[in-house]
């Protein structure tokens, strides 16, 4: 038998339809500065954008939505988990006060199936939708004997602008600013690796309902990671100026909080003061994991950290509100040597 790189392995049809299907729903995702469509070699984005700026910083972020993906296998369900994808990397930009322009996604897997390829990309594509960004490019690797064949991987990058005075630093918080919290929708996408040995991962496990979390484990733990970017674009628009912010991803409030601190200031964080969502107590009871390790792994229910003036609270919460997104002011911030608190 001859040869070539189909029996290799590596379909270029499969490849080509992959492209034809998305097609529809990268197209929901463009801005005026996209230049040309899908299908080209890189994706061209026009710089008029910052053309009123003064001092324009771009800014970027990429990352990948880790071993949540072996939830979406289990159940094999796959159309949200690009959201995931998006979030985690726009939430980066955002959170350093940048508004995210354009995206890329990267998904390899050991066997392209058109029809998946097609439903993760609507993800992703929704996720530029929620974020305002435009779906530029991507690539769909088939890695044949690299991977299995019903396994794939997702990662992507975003880049972003902001002027450079508005860009959110922390250098200027100080005793006695407020911190606020927005909530998160759940887990998001950090964490798995624990929730997998916490958790039975099978079909079963998965769909069973449970009272307290008011669906099943699976439709939990697959909930989408929430996309801050309008609430912080709407705050910013209340003319609000956030000292600083932190985006609570792995490592939980232990390692993210203190990222947006200067050298003198202590988070003080008070744990009853807002609700830890019920997958996180199922997580604690179910794994016997302590209280400490939980806030140093997961969010808890706080999916972002703000610091704001004591004058700013109100108008802060008020524009988190009216993006749809609910807020609690959470702590303060106090002289000392820089870190966390959890009172």
């Amino acid at each position: 038998m001859a040869l070539d790189y189909k029996t290799a392995g590596v379909d270029i049809e499969a490849g080509y339809k992959s492209v034809e299907l998305m097609k529809e729903f990268v197209k929901k995702t463009t801005r005026p500065e996209v230049m040309g469509g899908i299908g080209g070699f890189s994706g061209a984005f026009s710089l008029s954008v910052i053309k009123n700026m003064e001092e324009p910083v771009l800014l970027s972020g990429t990352d990948g939505v880790g071993t949540k993906l072996k939830v979406a296998f289990v159940l094999d369900k796959h159309d949200t988990i690009g959201i995931d994808c998006v979030a985690m990397c726009v939430n980066d930009v955002a959170c350093a006060g940048g508004e995210p322009l354009f995206f890329l996604d990267y998904i390899a897997c050991g066997k392209n199936y058109p029809e998946k390829i097609a439903t993760i990309v609507k993800g992703v594509a929704e996720g530029c939708l929620l974020s305002e960004c435009a779906l530029v490019g991507g690539e769909t690797a088939e890695h044949p004997d690299l991977m299995p064949e019903d396994e794939y991987d997702l990662a992507g990058f975003n880049v972003g602008v902001c002027d450079k005075k508005d860009l959110i630093t922390g250098n200027d918080i100080k005793a006695g600013d407020v911190l606020v919290g927005i909530a998160s929708s759940g887990v998001h996408s950090n964490g798995f690796s624990l929730v997998r040995k916490v958790f039975d991962m099978t079909e079963a496990s998965l769909n069973r309902h449970f009272d307290e979390l008011g669906m099943t484990l699976g439709e939990s733990l697959l909930t989408p990671t929430t996309i801050y970017v309008k609430a912080l674009k709407s705050i910013k628009n209340a003319g609000v100026k956030v000292k600083g912010c932190s985006h609570i991803t792995g490592g939980g409030f232990y390692e993210n909080i203190p990222r947006m601190l200067p050298e003198n200031i202590i988070a003080k964080v008070e744990k009853n003061s807002f609700p830890i969502l019920p997958i996180f107590k199922m997580i604690q009871k179910d794994g016997g994991v302590e209280e400490t390790q939980m806030f140093n792994t997961y969010n808890m229910g706080l999916g972002m950290v703000l610091a704001v003036s004591k004058d700013d609270v109100t108008k802060t919460m008020d524009a988190i509100k009216a993006a749809g997104e609910k807020c609690y002011v959470v702590g303060e911030c106090v002289s000392g040597e820089k870190g966390i608190e959890l009172c």
